[in-house]
């Protein structure tokens, strides 16, 4: 589930529509959250789909570790790519942006950690990254990993509207980290080779 204070708006021709703030996100405030109506699907599950199903699948679904392709339920599904991504996802199945969202801004991710299956060529942002590939994760983690701590910290001082739906397992683990009786797990943990 996407954070409430979100919507889906046209951003241009060229990306088609995106998910743009609606009221101020503060740094560290949990943007997603994978929940029980996100669809996840196995790889045999999808190859028995009719074609334009997994053309769906295909342009709106992420890979998670175990290869499969989540699917979400909710406007989730129409946030786009940017090197310059002001939200990150976690190895705990949500994500949070690593730094404040203005109203009016779209929520990106860098989709080098969505695990693709092929490489693309991205808008041009102006950074010395111009191409989306497959194994992103392996390459830029340590750096994706340095902006997840630096959010960490600010999770108990903003507002969590979408913290009821992180299993209490979790919770406990986030507590623990903060606390600094636990490191965070790696964004590493979410890449899948095919």
């Amino acid at each position: 589930m996407i954070h409430p204070d979100t919507e889906i708006r046209f951003i241009s021709d060229e990306i088609g529509y995106g998910v743009v703030a609606t009221k101020f996100i503060p740094k560290g405030s949990i943007t997603w959250v994978q929940e029980e109506l996100d669809q996840v699907y196995t790889p045999v599950q999808v190859s028995e789909m009719k074609p334009l199903s997994q053309q769906m699948i295909d342009k709106y679904s992420f890979r998670n570790n175990k290869g499969n392709f989540v699917l979400c339920w909710d406007i989730a599904k129409y946030v786009n790519h940017s090197f310059r991504s002001n939200c990150l996802s976690t190895a705990y199945d949500f994500e949070i942006a690593v730094r404040d969202i203005y109203p009016g801004e779209e929520l990106t991710d860098d989709y080098g950690y969505l695990n693709v299956s092929e490489a693309f060529k991205a808008i041009d942002e102006g950074t010395e990254r111009t191409t989306v590939f497959p194994d992103d994760l392996l390459n830029f983690h340590k750096e994706w990993d340095l902006q997840l701590e630096d959010a960490f910290v600010q999770i108990e001082k903003v507002a969590q509207p979408l913290k009821e739906l992180l299993p209490f397992e979790m919770l406990e683990k986030l507590r623990a980290i903060l606390a600094g009786r636990q490191e965070m797990d790696s964004i590493l943990n979410l890449y899948y080779q095919e």
